[in-house]
């Protein structure tokens, strides 16, 4: 990996997952970061099963040689009677992740979502898309998360999701324009991007300046296809296994990572799969993954260096 610009970490929901609670259920948190340091990785984000006292969580990263890149903050900032607690909580996170030494907040919105947003009942079936009203309250609450973000030396990025009101390319392009640029930076996560309908390696085109963290994540498209047909939700889709790691799905990521190489992209990506476990063993599918972009990765000639 000598021939990367950026820095490789991996997400702990390859082990353990967020959004379906029982992969991984018994996963210790031992295991995973020392599968990390066993694949030689210097980068992971907050995951459930992680110790929740700071001073032993920095203890038992820093054994392993480890950094705490990042930490998922959702938000319902929509909503403006939401705003004040969610900027408290905001703080707070920030707060967290300052004293961890991250560099970046993975941020994204939960209002609409089916299975996030606390206002939702469990018979409704699809995602409430933003009116302008929305779009604004939105807009204005990421730009003040943004400036707490600033004071704990930290920058807001915003994570594309599926199964959110910021989803599909337009969405992500719609965001883009109505935040500060300077306040809100942009999570480039490949899996979303594809499931929520973009090229990714035009999404990363088009908006690289405001890019500050990357999530390398494949999909099956065979699952997607058959998530589809079957009008399945997005939690329906991660337990059919729509995603996994890069170079065992539909993506193709040589020019993915050649952009990014190209562009001297300095910051981390983390390795993503969000499957089940047991049936697809973290460790050896994060060990593929690293081979696979290793493989991939062009020569500094063919770069036009």
């Amino acid at each position: 990996m000598e021939k990367l610009t950026f820095q490789i970490g991996a997400h702990p929901i390859n082990w353990v997952g967020e959004d379906v609670r029982e992969h991984g259920a018994d996963t210790a948190y031992e295991t995973i970061l020392d599968d990390m340091q066993r694949l030689g990785l210097k980068g992971t984000e907050m995951g459930r099963k992680y110790p929740k006292d700071t001073e032993v969580l920095k203890r038992e990263l820093a054994s392993r040689g480890i950094q705490l890149v990042s930490q998922w903050k959702s938000v319902l900032f929509s909503d403006p009677a939401y705003r004040e607690q969610e900027l408290a909580s905001y703080r707070e996170h920030a707060a967290f992740l300052s004293d961890m030494g991250s560099t970046v907040i993975s941020t994204a919105e939960v209002g609409g979502s089916l299975h996030f947003d606390p206002r939702r009942t469990p018979n409704e079936k699809e995602v409430l898309r933003l009116d302008e009203a929305g779009w604004q309250s939105l807009a204005e609450g990421l730009n003040a998360a943004g400036r707490i973000a600033r004071e704990y030396g930290l920058k807001l990025t915003y994570h594309h999701h599926g199964g959110t009101v910021v989803e599909r390319p337009e969405e992500i392009d719609r965001l883009m324009e109505l935040t500060d640029p300077s306040l809100v930076h942009l999570l480039y996560d490949t899996g979303h991007a594809y499931y929520g309908g973009a090229d990714p390696l035009a999404v990363l085109r088009k908006h690289y300046d405001r890019i500050a963290y990357v999530h390398l994540k494949d999909v099956r498209q065979a699952v997607l296809d058959e998530a589809r047909a079957e009008q399945a939700d997005f939690i329906t889709c991660i337990r059919k296994g729509v995603f996994t790691v890069p170079g065992d799905g539909c993506i193709d990521f040589r020019p993915i990572v050649t952009e990014l190489l190209d562009r001297g992209y300095a910051g981390w990506a983390m390795l993503e799969g969000e499957q089940d476990p047991a049936l697809h063993p973290p460790y050896e599918y994060a060990r593929r993954a690293l081979r696979y972009i290793d493989s991939i990765v062009p020569e500094a000639g063919q770069r036009g260096e």
